[in-house]
């Protein structure tokens, strides 16, 4: 894309690469989720490089071209934080405003939990802080709630999910980006691509084109989705990791975005945890909640533009 740069930066013992447009100016920092790419930030790399910021968003460990580790306990969440520390470094900047979606997001609230010094400000997309609850592990909890087929129980294994995906990356990318659903994710016991048909025929939406879906696609048949996946399979080890941090307060200034048909809004008790309050008390300079009417999911590229406005009010004022 016009006026994007890429470069690979040796970080925390991995190669990583970067995508960037602007070489002066605050550093923007885009964190992406799964299964994405630093595509996946094209428009508000674009929008916020040409507003005097320095926009930079990588493919994170395991995804793209960036280095993915054989062992699935080289996925930690301290293994993916120290990534970005150590790209922050790479930068030479002391500082970034961080914007993160999905997984992206997850990384994103422990760079603020465990090195907030490091973050003037950050826009969180789709995943609110998560805090830790000491008496149950995550997996468990939610195999507890969803049962043995919700999709982060049925990543657990590896090598299975990994070697279905690969029959189709286009399709699995078609299917994720365009679901809108809003219920839980359930993989039937036929798998995920039991039906490529009904996938096949789905029309694109205006903001996604079978170019951007190629891309991805063509990415992901390099690499495979093993990388990604492997995130979710540290997430009972991560919980046993950061049990220091339990109780612990988000101390940055951070402004949260989601749609109203996003799956994580609808069915992870994100909405009922905004609504209480108790956001605002595990994360006290929480500035501003934005909820989109009618967007889903990958609000990043469904709703680009206002996205990037977003952005840029935010953190203008920092």
């Amino acid at each position: 894309m016009e006026g994007i740069e890429h470069r690979i930066v040796e970080v925390n013992g991995i190669k990583m690469h970067i995508a960037e447009k602007g070489k002066e100016g605050p550093v923007v920092l885009f964190l992406h989720g799964f299964p994405e790419l630093w595509y996946s930030w094209r428009h508000q790399i674009a929008a916020l490089g040409s507003l005097g910021y320095r926009a930079v968003a990588p493919d994170l460990r395991g995804y793209g071209d960036t280095e993915a580790p054989s062992s699935i306990s080289s996925y930690t969440i301290f293994h993916l934080v120290g990534d970005i520390v150590a790209l922050i470094d790479s930068l030479g900047v002391e500082q970034v405003f961080l914007v993160a979606h999905d997984w992206g997001a997850i990384i994103g609230w422990n760079l603020c939990l465990f090195r907030p010094e490091r973050v003037k400000a950050y826009v969180c997309l789709s995943v609110p802080y998560l805090p830790r609850n000491p008496k149950i592990k995550p997996v468990d909890a939610m195999r507890a709630v969803f049962g043995d087929d919700y999709y982060v129980c049925r990543f657990q294994e590896p090598g299975k999910t990994e070697a279905e995906f690969a029959k189709s990356p286009e399709l699995v990318m078609k299917a994720m980006l365009t679901g809108r659903s809003g219920k839980p994710l359930i993989i039937p016991k036929e798998g995920f691509l039991a039906f490529p048909e009904a996938i096949k025929s789905r029309p694109l939406p205006s903001w996604l084109s079978q170019q951007d879906i190629n891309y991805y696609a063509s990415k992901f048949e390099e690499t495979g989705f093993t990388g990604g996946l492997n995130y979710y399979r540290n997430f009972n080890l991560n919980w046993e990791l950061t049990a220091a941090w339990t109780g612990a307060q988000i101390k940055v200034p951070v402004k949260f975005i989601t749609g109203d048909l996003d799956l994580v809004y609808l069915s992870f008790g994100s909405k009922q945890y905004i609504e209480s309050g108790n956001f605002k008390k595990d994360v006290p300079n929480l500035e501003e909640v934005v909820i989109q009417e009618g967007v889903a999911h990958f609000n990043n590229q469904e709703a680009a533009e206002e996205i990037s406005n977003h952005i840029y009010e935010f953190i203008k004022m920092y």
